[in-house]
Formats: structure tokens, C-alpha cells, sequence
């Protein structure tokens, strides 16, 4: 399973409740996967490629190598 390399963020699983919701039995299971974006980052002063969220490389957690 993929996950984030700064924040550890992952596929997260849940409920699907149905539209009219007025048979509450019925329930499929959900997957909630998070935007993960393969970058090329400065690791230990050495470039390599990380898995990384994209709310990390909003915030600025990710220092992108050239």
C-alpha cells in the first residue's frame, strides 16, 4: 500500500451509506486514497525520489531537488 514519506498518509477504508437512506442496512465499504505524486526531493543533501502527498508539497515539507 502506498503512503505519503513525510506524513505516513494512506488509504483509509469507511462506510458508503445509500442515497434515500432509509434502509440503513444498506452499506458497501469506501476507500478514501490520498493524492500521493512521486517527486524527485532532497533527502539527507542527496536527490532522490520520495512518494509525497500533495498537501506536504503545498506546505512546503518537501524540499524539491533541480
Amino acid at each position: 500500500m502506498a503512503k505519503c514519506a513525510i506524513c505516513d498518509k494512506k488509504t483509509s477504508f469507511g462506510n458508503q451509506l445509500s442515497i434515500t437512506r432509509s434502509h440503513i442496512s444498506k452499506r458497501t465499504t469506501r476507500t478514501v486514497k490520498p493524492n500521493l505524486r512521486t517527486v524527485k526531493a532532497l533527502v539527507n543533501g542527496e536527490p532522490k525520489k520520495i512518494t509525497v502527498c500533495a498537501k506536504c508539497l503545498r506546505s512546503g515539507k518537501v524540499k524539491r531537488a533541480n
